[in-house]
């Protein structure tokens, strides 16, 4: 990072370091059962918990390295270590909320299509239907909440994977990159290939596991990889413009969510196509407004943005 005595990081030893850790953070899921010659878990639930716990171990193992690497020990003044990981909680609410709504512009396809099919019960029952849709789906969102606690899957989707993720991928990374010398855009666009390797597992758990063939394996892989690609590259440039983990956080929580934005729908095709386009739109209009550095940082002195490499000028 910029002055102090800290220790310098070249290019190679910055992505030597990320490639390491993205292998630490698939490889240490096989750990358990490969090298500690521990027996498989009987139910869904011991095996998440298990790969909880790897998921855990890697991000702090990443955490520790980038700390000894960017010797953050070393600095006068000490800056503080979990700034330099965007661990913060200053702005807090506006780090919640903005990437939240900043991200659902993009799912406004969805969303119409949605509001749609609700719209579309039988004419005769207009009303009582609707009601009763509303009375069932309120009861199913009581019972999801009531059984959160117990609910694993729940637990990765919204809070184990985007928070480890996130931590591994951007907080410990794009540091290491920075310090290495690379700019803010060629990380926005070079970072997520470290993520997209991250998932390469899944290809063999497909193929070898669940006997998917080769090739369609590879085309559910594929899409996941090119997915993961583009969110990586918009968690990435959240990260470098606000300087704060929670911001990817709530959109990796969002997006896990709400899946794939809707492009089209078989009841409501024209209009979730408009609601695509205008909220793609809408995106890029205030994607820098509400990335805005001044948003998330109290005193930005001469740059504008957290890390003093920014250059978004």
């Amino acid at each position: 990072m910029d002055g102090g005595s800290g220790a310098s990081v070249s290019g190679a030893v910055a992505v030597g370091a990320c490639s390491a850790m993205s292998l630490l953070y698939v490889g240490i899921l096989y750990a358990p059962g490969l090298i500690l010659r521990l027996p498989p878990p009987k139910t869904v639930n011991s095996f998440l918990i298990r790969r909880f716990i790897c998921v855990a171990i890697a991000s702090l193992i990443s955490m520790l390295a980038c700390a000894i690497l960017l010797g953050l020990w070393g600095f006068d003044p000490a800056p503080s270590i979990f700034g330099i990981f965007g661990i913060r909680l200053d702005h807090l609410w506006r780090a919640v909320f903005i990437p939240t709504l900043l991200t659902s512009l993009v799912y406004t396809g969805s969303l119409v299509s949605k509001v749609v099919i609700f719209f579309q019960s039988p004419v005769e029952a207009e009303t009582s239907s609707r009601w009763s849709l509303m009375e069932i789906t309120g009861r199913q969102i009581l019972d999801s909440i009531l059984n959160v606690g117990s609910n694993m899957l729940f637990w990765r989707s919204f809070l184990v994977a985007p928070v480890t993720e996130e931590i591994v991928f951007r907080a410990c990374m794009i540091p290491l990159l920075l310090c290495g010398g690379f700019k803010t855009l060629s990380i926005i666009f070079f970072s997520p290939i470290f993520f997209s390797l991250a998932h390469l597992n899944h290809f063999l758990e497909l193929y070898c596991q669940r006997g998917y063939s080769f090739l369609r394996a590879s085309m559910v892989v594929g899409l996941q990889l090119g997915y993961t690609v583009i969110f990586g590259g918009y968690a990435s440039f959240l990260f470098l413009r606000t300087g704060n983990l929670i911001c990817p956080i709530m959109a990796h929580v969002f997006c896990n969510m709400m899946g794939l934005p809707a492009v089209s729908s078989s009841q409501a095709k024209g209009l979730t196509r408009v609601g695509f386009a205008v909220g793609v739109a809408g995106f890029l209009l205030v994607l820098f407004p509400l990335t805005s550095p001044d948003l998330y940082n109290e005193s930005l002195e001469e740059c504008r943005c957290w890390h003093g490499r920014c250059g978004w000028d």
